[in-house]
């Protein structure tokens, strides 16, 4: 598995060409950003690794204390983390859920302290407005988010992949399922064998 530097080298490198390529499929220079800082976002801070003591939760720095409920509940490189599509998700939801509850604490707070009426019905349908408003954004950002936290994943199998087939040939490439029925056909053949073998000689 790359070490956090190689993740990192890997990121920056892949960034221009993360950002030709929005660019020729967008033609927005908006669009073409927003993905780019996602996929940096995505490759340096918000990756699967935030599932055990990485770079990438360090990075929060005084923060990172937001990700401890997040790292005891799941298993590091389990699908819910290091799975394409539903890691990002995941992360992208418990981050928008803290947020989303430190930002009603804080309105609460002012509406407390300062003596302001809020309407929190408007606030809601205000909040609503602006995320159908920018959808599009959001959806690119998310793209960028998971293309940074795709090149963590593959750099990580493609590491591993490498390993294995050093020590094992081509057989390393193979699933983990694929190895274990060759093993149980192979362990079975010779359980047999070994039958036939103590039958003969009670015969003879």
């Amino acid at each position: 598995m790359p070490s956090g530097r190689t993740h990192d080298r890997i990121t920056l490198w892949a960034l221009p060409f993360v950002a030709g390529v929005s660019f020729w499929q967008t033609k927005s220079g908006n669009l073409t950003l927003l993905v780019a800082s996602g996929f940096l976002f995505g490759g340096l801070m918000f990756g699967p690794d935030l599932d055990i003591y990485s770079r990438h939760y360090q990075r929060w720095g005084f923060l990172r204390f937001i990700w401890l409920p997040y790292q005891k509940s799941l298993r590091h490189r389990s699908f819910l983390s290091h799975g394409p599509i539903i890691g990002t998700t995941l992360r992208a939801v418990y981050l928008g859920s803290l947020v989303a509850i430190a930002a009603v604490v804080a309105l609460f707070v002012v509406q407390k302290l300062w003596n302001v009426q809020l309407n929190w019905q408007t606030t809601a349908g205000s909040v609503t407005s602006m995320l159908n408003h920018y959808s599009t954004e959001f959806l690119v950002l998310f793209v960028g988010l998971e293309l940074g936290a795709m090149s963590h994943s593959l750099s990580d199998w493609g590491g591993s992949a490498y390993k294995r087939m050093q020590k094992q040939g081509l057989r390393g490439l193979l699933p983990p399922r694929a190895k274990m029925k060759k093993r149980k056909a192979t362990s079975r053949g010779s359980s047999r064998g070994k039958v036939k073998a103590k039958n003969s000689r009670t015969k003879s």
